[in-house]
């Protein structure tokens, strides 16, 4: 299990590495390496290889929202069995279920507020389940995924001179 662990902590940080780069670095042969590879995604352990994209830089302006979603259970209907159904909408980006005073956060992405507003009012607010939502508009990322989407910028304030 620590060969597995090891070469899922580097793809984790950097999934375009070859199992040549992984083999390098961890001494086990590139055969171990895909072996391990292809055993972990058939498990489902590793699910998807993604980039992480700062949107603003390419010029592609997308609204993101965080919407806490509370619900009430019935006999029928579980927490697995409500997720299930808004994880389907394209617009769901995450959904986890939380502690404290909300059950589900969601996180959604649009092209605009509009679009989000418009998903939370027909769609989530829909669900005979949900009992009421709240919505919060991401205003700037700083941080995704462990990485850093901002320059060091100069600090521009006037400095005061006692």
């Amino acid at each position: 299990m620590d060969k597995e662990i090891e070469i899922l902590k580097i793809l984790e940080e950097n999934a375009k590495l070859t199992p040549e780069e992984i083999s390098e670095m961890t001494g086990f042969s590139k055969t171990e390496v895909e072996e391990t590879i292809k055993k972990l995604e058939e498990l489902r352990a590793i699910l998807k290889y993604k980039a992480i994209v700062d949107w603003e830089k390419v010029g592609e302006e997308l609204v993101f929202a965080v919407i806490e979603v509370r619900v009430t259970l019935t006999r029928e209907k579980g927490y697995d069995d409500i997720a299930k159904r808004i994880a389907k909408f394209p617009e769901v980006h995450a959904i986890r279920l939380v502690s404290g005073e909300y059950d589900f956060q969601v996180v959604v992405k649009g092209k605009n507020l509009k679009e989000v507003a418009f998903f939370v009012s027909e769609k989530i607010s829909t669900i005979p389940e949900v009992r009421n939502t709240v919505t919060h508009f991401v205003l700037r990322t700083y941080k995704e995924e462990g990485v850093t989407l901002f320059e060091d910028e100069e600090d521009r304030r006037l400095a005061i001179v006692p």
